[in-house]
């Protein structure tokens, strides 16, 4: 078995299990069973993909859809186990590869949601429009990325200028990653978003939190301290808090908190790491 494929069985056998935990802990959430103590009924039920319901089988075929469930949401872990290794070498090549694997991850998600929640096309948007924008998230930070690349290999070969003032040039392509995080995200989230507020609260202590450290943990990691960056996430959360106010009523004042930490943090993290990297290089 060569590197690459046993990278590739690694990344989807851990995501598989990340997938298996995921759906435990969801089953929890739901109030079906409690790790500690005794469970609180909450009126739903296990997903058990409704496979008694929908074909008219007897409640033995329960298990069997539960057991469903757990499959379908393995291979959703799989296919998120793969989603940051390159697919191709060249650019059209990784475009349809990348198209494919966004079909595959969309249909299993559309197919765990129609066993178990879907029921109109709006619930079927609901779950793809999250689904897209993290993918588009993921891949814009993937592009940061390779264009810091190109950039670095442009400096090493003396075709490109010294760092400018406070890294303003080399913060430019992260701009439209916090644009998409800090403000187009969470707007698309908030309007899907049911009375329960569940896409809110995994934004804000999920989706923020580690989009924003490993953004700037990239953008350190790349060009050492940027303080440019992390005012950019601040001023598009700002920009997301007064617009959410024209359509609802949630307090997201703890947004800026973290916002402005998790992308601190990281761009820090990456800083240190710059510094020693450029330390051990040295002569």
């Amino acid at each position: 078995m060569t590197n690459t494929k046993r990278q590739w069985l690694i990344r989807a056998l851990a995501g598989a299990l990340a997938g298996v935990a995921a759906h435990v802990l969801l089953g929890y959430a739901l109030g079906c069973f409690s790790l500690i103590g005794p469970a609180h009924f909450s009126g739903f039920h296990f997903p058990d993909c409704n496979l008694y319901r929908f074909f008219g089988l007897g409640r033995g075929w329960e298990l069997a859809g539960i057991a469903l469930s757990f499959a379908l949401f393995a291979l959703l872990g799989a296919e998120a186990g793969i989603a940051t290794l390159p697919f191709a070498d060249s650019g059209r090549e990784l475009v349809v590869r990348s198209l494919l694997h966004y079909a595959a991850t969309a249909a299993t998600a559309c197919l765990w949601a129609g066993l178990n929640i879907c029921s109109t096309p709006a619930d079927y948007l609901a779950v793809l429009v999250p689904l897209t924008l993290v993918y588009v998230l993921v891949w814009l930070g993937r592009w940061v990325g390779w264009f810091a690349e190109a950039a670095a290999i442009r400096e090493k070969l003396g075709l490109a200028p010294g760092p400018s003032l406070f890294h303003w040039r080399e913060s430019l392509p992260y701009v439209g990653f916090a644009l998409l995080l800090c403000l187009v995200l969470p707007t698309a989230l908030r309007l899907l978003d049911a009375p329960t507020p569940v896409l809110s609260v995994l934004y804000a202590f999920l989706l923020l939190p580690v989009g924003g450290f490993m953004s700037g943990l990239s953008l350190g990691r790349r060009h050492g301290f940027c303080p440019l960056y992390p005012v950019a996430c601040l001023l598009f959360t700002l920009a997301f808090i007064l617009t959410a106010r024209l359509y609802t009523n949630m307090a997201d004042g703890a947004l800026i908190p973290i916002a402005l930490i998790s992308v601190l943090a990281g761009n820090l993290a990456g800083a240190a790491r710059h510094r020693m990297k450029k330390g051990a290089d040295a002569p």
